[in-house]
Formats: C-alpha cells, sequence, structure tokens
C-alpha cells in the first residue's frame, strides 16, 4: 500500500487491494478485499458501498494492512476471520481444522436423506468420523434435533473446536470423543448412519495444492496416505461392527476415487453394492453404502 497518500477511502482502497491480491494470485481479489475491509470496519459489506467516501483513520488502515500482509501470504481469509459458513450456520475455525467446503453440503444432504428413510425416527443415531470443526456433525444435529448425535475426533485441539461450535449453537447434546476412528467407543454400540469427511488425498499430490491449503491447512486432516485411502480402508473396515443392520455409511471421498472406493468395498465383503452420489460439478463425489445381508 503506497505510504505517501494522504488519505484513503473506502472505495480507493477497495479498488488497490483488490488490483494487489490479484496481482499476488488470490481467487476472488475484490470480494476478499471487501470482506477483509468490512471486519475491520465492524460493517457489513452492503455497508461499505453506502460510504464509499469515507476516510480511514490511521488505526484503521494499520489494522487493515496487517490483514492484507496475511492474505497476500496466501493465509485462508477462514482463518484469519476465525470463521466459515457451512449449511447456513456459522462456525468457528482455526489452523487446527480443515475448512469446511461448500462441496461437503452434499454429504451432509446425503446423511439427511437417509436418516429420513428410516422407519422410527425418533430412536435415529449418527456418527461423525474424523469430525474436525464439527461442522458435520452441528448441520446434521441442527437440522434433525431428534438425533443422537457422537462425534469423535483424534486431535484434541480440533476437538476443541468443535465443542466450541457446538456450545455455540446450542447443540449441548451432541456426544464428543477424542478417538482414532471407532477405538474409543464401546464395544457393541452401533449407529444408523456413520458420516465422514476424511484425509481422501494423495500425500505426493498435497504439495502440489494452493498455497492456501499445501501451506496451512492441518496435513492430517487431508493425507489420505499413498493412494488417498488409507482413512477410507480403515473406516470401511471398521464400520461393520458399529452399524446397524440396515443403516448406512456414508463418506466423502475424492472426485476420481469411485472406482477404487467400489474396489475398496468389494474387498472388505460386508456391505452391498455402494451408491455414489454426483456434485454439482458431476463428479462422483460422496459413497454411500449398508451393511449386505448376513448369509
Amino acid at each position: 500500500m503506497p505510504e505517501n497518500q494522504e488519505t484513503w477511502t473506502i472505495q480507493g482502497l477497495l479498488k488497490w487491494t483488490a488490483g494487489y491480491f490479484e496481482a499476488k494470485g488470490v481467487d476472488s481479489p475484490r470480494l476478499t478485499a471487501e470482506v477483509l475491509l468490512a471486519r475491520v470496519l465492524e460493517l457489513t459489506r452492503t455497508a461499505l458501498f453506502t460510504r464509499f467516501d469515507q476516510p480511514l483513520s490511521a488505526s484503521e488502515l494499520a489494522d487493515f494492512k496487517a490483514l492484507i500482509k496475511r492474505r497476500a501470504a496466501r493465509e485462508p481469509t477462514a482463518y484469519i476471520l476465525g470463521e466459515r459458513e457451512f449449511f447456513s450456520l456459522p462456525f468457528s475455525v482455526t489452523p487446527d481444522v480443515l475448512i469446511p467446503r461448500p462441496e461437503t453440503e452434499l454429504l451432509v444432504e446425503t446423511a439427511l436423506s437417509a436418516l429420513d428413510s428410516m422407519k422410527d425416527a425418533e430412536a435415529v443415531s449418527v456418527l461423525d468420523l474424523g469430525a474436525g470443526s464439527g461442522a458435520v456433525a452441528c448441520a446434521i444435529a441442527w437440522e434433525r434435533p431428534e438425533c443422537r448425535v457422537t462425534a469423535v475426533e483424534k486431535s484434541e485441539k480440533a476437538l476443541a473446536v468443535a465443542r466450541r461450535n457446538a456450545e455455540r449453537l446450542g447443540l449441548s447434546a451432541i456426544r464428543l470423543l477424542q478417538s482414532d476412528w471407532f477405538s474409543a467407543l464401546p464395544g457393541g454400540e452401533r449407529f444408523s448412519v456413520i458420516v465422514s469427511n476424511p484425509p481422501y488425498i494423495k500425500r505426493d499430490v498435497i504439495p502440489t495444492l494452493s498455497p492456501e491449503v499445501a501451506r496451512h491447512e492441518p496435513v492430517e486432516a487431508l493425507d489420505g496416505g499413498p493412494d488417498g485411502l488409507d482413512s477410507i480402508r480403515a473406516i470401511i473396515g471398521g464400520a461393520p461392527e458399529h452399524l446397524e443392520p440396515d443403516g448406512f455409511l456414508i463418506f466423502e471421498m475424492g472426485f476420481d476415487q469411485k472406482d477404487a472406493v467400489a474396489e475398496a468395498f468389494a474387498q472388505s465383503g460386508r456391505f452391498g453394492e455402494p451408491e455414489f452420489v454426483k456434485d454439482y460439478a458431476g463428479h462422483f463425489r460422496v459413497a454411500r453404502a449398508s451393511l449386505a445381508p448376513r448369509q
């Protein structure tokens, strides 16, 4: 930001910052500038447009400049703001958790559809594996308050974020457990639906992702092993002992993993033919399967 300009108005600052972000390779440069400036000025984005000629104070400029530097270094906007919307709900996020993605809303929608198909809606229960920020578990609990929701997470720091989000949304009934997948669950405890957004990115692909992801998001929430399927295999392997006979296992996967996931289900020998759900871009992004009938 040029230091020799005496007065910066909202309009002038947004124009300059959008150009700067574009040069730095930041996605949606104008929108990002508006969101960050709105945070500094404690205004809505709409309110910015009604105050284009308003000058900024020296302290406001200093605060905004600090945010510009962080975003130009490709720190995700969600971490800078400490918040991300998911399923029309506000969630706190920190670098200890994966930032909730819009495409993961398809996972929630698929789980809700499965719950709605259950005969006894009053007795349904959900297990969310690898809860992270708690976005998936909280969205399900918010939409289906009659449902008993358990969320497990290996990372103690991530679990603290999930707990904070559940409390913020008034979802104190969600049971949160520190667990490496199924390890902390009582033996024999079963659920109507097991849902997960597991790590599924191939390990050698992670360094090639955008700087926002590769440098800043928790690698343990991304790394699916050499072929991207380590966590998916663990979930498929452990789910049968915690799934009701007529329940569903539902998880997110990579857009190019349909055949490999189908093979993982077949190798387990415990599930029927899986279904795959396409996202709005036409990619298969969610797998859903039920236990195979006992022979």
